[in-house]
């Protein structure tokens, strides 16, 4: 971009907005400003002011709302799998929960289509590859080989990660879903084990473009370390407290990857002149940064993500600014490619108080409230578990919060609160950590099914 002298323009600079490049480029202060893809692009995107306008020259602060909504309709086209089940064997599997998962493992090669590529891993003191990247041509004889699975000893979850990468990284091909799909019952107990490392190691993995999923099963399995990697993995994270239910878990963990239509999102921003980011919602961004890149959820077909940012304006002076500018980039599953979106967060600065007071726009007001909303179940759990809280006081907050999540149609989020109060009532604490975790971790990556 130049400025009308022809030199150019320093990007870092606040861009004033006057009459004429404010029509041509960025239309009203406060409207929401959309971007629709292209007829074959995965993803459309709107950026939405939570006010019109900031005070001028004093301190003032506002929130965007950064809504990625996936295309709804496709057709009866599906996202080709690269997929990796990595599948915990150790001892404490032995007997019902290793024969659910092999029976998970077989429901889910009868959903593969000839396209897709499968590979298994499985680990226990040391991790094996069972089935190398393939086009599965004869199930029959690969679930002959997974129904021969015994159980082993210890839990070596480190290695069983990176062998499971090095699987999906030798069958890359363009265009498809990427995932390594980890099941276990426990907590490391062998190899590099410790919380740091194994969360910088997935960290590592998403970095190759390789996304991790979580299931945990049982009561054994540490899910503050799983739901950390799945979250720094940017997948998805489960709790299964019935044998029973993991085929049902694994098929819903697939049916999402078939429906992806964007992944490996990264949301990079750079603020102008006057500003700071104050905080990216659910992200852990330190305060005072002008410039921070967010790394996003994979988005499927039907389904909107949702970033709230805030920002801070230190004595901004009057007129009309772009604030922010955002770039999106994600690997599209329509077009194949690595694609790119910009965005601008706009408003006026003005010395009418009044206009200034105007109520914040009801999406970004309920998206910033169900993000405390978050926070209010990690301090639930954090009091239930140092016992600051009893359960009644515990279950009277996650009412509240059921209610929200209802009000802001995130019903599978609202059910697991549900569930957590139900455990609560009937003195199941051993389940409600887990569950409510797997809540926090999902209203983090900011995703709902659209209704």
């Amino acid at each position: 971009m130049s400025n009308d002298t022809g030199a150019p323009m320093d990007p870092n600079r606040t861009q004033s907005l006057t009459d004429v490049n404010r029509t041509q480029m960025l239309g009203d202060a406060g409207k929401t400003q959309a971007i629709s893809p292209s007829a074959l692009r995965g993803l459309s995107a709107e950026v939405v002011a939570g006010r019109k306008h900031a005070l001028a020259n004093a301190p003032a602060r506002e929130a965007f709302l950064f809504e990625l909504t996936g295309a709804g309709s496709i057709g009866d086209q599906r996202t080709p799998l690269n997929v990796c089940l990595v599948l915990d064997r150790s001892g404490s599997m032995e007997g019902e929960p290793l024969e659910y998962v092999k029976r998970a493992c077989e429901y889910i090669l009868d959903l593969l289509a000839p396209d897709d590529i499968v590979s298994i891993v499985t680990f226990e003191d040391r991790a094996e590859v069972l089935l190398p990247p393939s086009r599965i041509t004869n199930k029959d004889l690969v679930k002959e080989h997974i129904r021969r699975l015994q159980p082993g000893n210890t839990t070596n979850l480190y290695d069983a990660l990176a062998l499971g990468c090095q699987q999906v990284l030798a069958g890359q091909e363009g265009g498809r879903v990427e995932r390594v799909v980890v099941f276990t019952d426990g907590e490391p107990t062998t190899g590099i084990k410790d919380f740091g490392s194994l969360v910088q190691h997935v960290g590592e993995i998403k970095q190759r473009g390789v996304t991790c999923t979580f299931l945990g099963f049982g009561y054994e399995y540490n899910e503050e370390l799983l739901a950390a990697m799945a979250k720094k993995a940017g997948g998805n994270y489960y709790f299964i407290n019935r044998p029973d239910a993991i085929p049902e878990v694994f098929r819903a963990e697939l049916s999402k990857l078939m429906t992806t239509v964007a992944r490996n999102l990264e949301l990079k921003l750079r603020a102008a002149r006057w500003v700071t980011i104050r905080q990216a919602y659910g992200h852990g961004v330190a305060p005072g940064q002008r410039e921070v890149t967010l790394q996003l959820a994979d988005v499927e077909r039907g389904t909107t993500l949702q970033t709230v940012v805030e920002l801070e304006f230190q004595n901004h002076p009057l007129g009309q600014y772009r604030v922010l500018a955002a770039t999106l980039t994600w690997d599209d599953a329509l077009t194949g490619r690595r694609e790119t979106m910009d965005l601008d967060c706009i408003i006026e600065f003005t010395a009418d108080q009044a206009l200034c007071a105007a109520p914040q726009d009801p999406r970004v007001a309920q998206s910033v409230e169900v993000s405390l909303a978050t926070r209010v179940v990690e301090k639930t759990m954090m009091g239930l578990k140092s016992g600051e809280l009893t359960a009644q006081m515990a279950i009277q907050e996650l009412q509240k919060t059921q209610m929200l999540l209802e009000q802001d149609g995130r019903t599978e989020e609202a059910s697991q609160v549900a569930q957590a109060v139900r455990d609560l009532q009937a003195g199941k604490t051993g389940d409600v950590e887990k569950t409510l975790i797997g809540t926090v971790t999902q209203l983090d990556q900011g995703k709902k099914t659209q209704n």
